[in-house]
């Protein structure tokens, strides 16, 4: 058995700025991927899978079934019969890893379960991001929904407020394009919990929340606007301004020694880095107009890219 296989993602705008109410826009990435699948598999990486996986069964099946229902019996079979997740995500690097492994659960094994096929009203993409919310707070502790979401219908996602998300076309890539969103990869694993209780932390003060909505959702949301309506120029003069405030307000997410190289591309217009994911590690995302000047510059670091413009 193999199941069918789901997407990371990546979150374009709107880390931290979703807990808020600010906009965001998450596209999938299907360079990473993972599916469910039985059979013999004695590696240390699928049995490590199987017992999270069995940790999980037991979790969901205390979901409050006015939300959602499961087929426990076939899912916890299935489980016993070491079952695994097989996925080349990353983990702790800010691109869904947990979200796809939760979107193939939800596929497999839920009863009544809302399809990619019918009409997606507005409804159905709230009521399935808050069983997958549901779902996910058990490797987060927290979680907003959205990476199962968007693993799961593998199309990009508008969130616009919190009960008003909407599935969205983005710009076709431009394959000959110069400009590009790209991944670099910080070497690190990051841990969400922590990053995002330490946003928590800051919130209580009433200078970070005024620094929150008046610059760093004002420049999301702008961010947003410009990179669905195709506005380049105006997209990279918001993405500078919101690259500054992140390393002026939110340094302990960004690892130490790329709080120079975040710097250098602000003040040389070269590229502009911001959080992928909750930061602390995992990969960091970042803009350019100019892909081959920055493979030069950034030689010395692993960088993907995701995006032509």
């Amino acid at each position: 058995m193999k199941g069918p296989l789901f997407y990371s993602k990546i979150l374009l705008f709107g880390e931290y700025g979703i807990i808020k109410d600010s906009k965001g826009l998450s596209i999938p990435y299907s360079f990473y991927n993972g599916a469910l699948k039985k059979g013999e598999n004695t590696s240390s990486t699928a049995l490590e899978s199987n017992e999270s996986l069995k940790r999980f069964a037991n979790y969901i099946e205390g979901i409050d079934d006015r939300l959602v229902r499961f087929d426990m019996d076939r899912l916890l079979k299935d489980v016993n019969a070491g079952m695994y997740f097989d996925s080349s995500i990353p983990q702790g690097y800010g691109v869904g890893s947990s979200g796809a492994l939760v979107a193939a659960i939800y596929d497999k094994y839920a009863f009544d379960k809302i399809t990619v096929l019918e009409n997606l009203t507005r409804e159905k993409l709230l009521k399935l991001k808050s069983i997958f919310s549901a779902m996910e707070s058990f490797f987060h502790g927290k979680s907003s929904g959205l990476d199962p979401l968007n693993s799961y219908l593998s199309i990009p996602i508008l969130i616009n407020s919190k009960d008003n998300i909407e599935a969205t076309g983005i710009p076709a890539q431009q394959s000959e394009g110069k400009g590009a969103v790209f991944l670099l990869d910080s070497g690190v694993i990051g841990e969400t919990a922590p990053m995002v209780s330490l946003f928590m932390e800051n919130m209580k003060q009433e200078g970070f929340r005024k620094m929150l909505k008046n610059q760093f959702i004002k420049h999301t949301d702008a961010c947003v606007d410009d990179f669905l309506k195709g506005d380049i120029k105006s997209l990279f003069k918001n993405t500078k301004r919101l690259s500054k405030v992140v390393l002026n307000h939110f340094k302990p997410m960004i690892p130490q020694e790329f709080h120079e190289l975040w710097k250098k591309g602000i003040e040389t217009n070269e590229y502009y880095l911001k959080l992928c994911g909750s930061g602390g590690g995992g990969y960091i995302l970042g803009f350019t107009e100019d892909i081959e000047k920055v493979k030069k510059s950034l030689a010395t670091h692993k960088l993907e890219v995701v995006y032509n413009f």
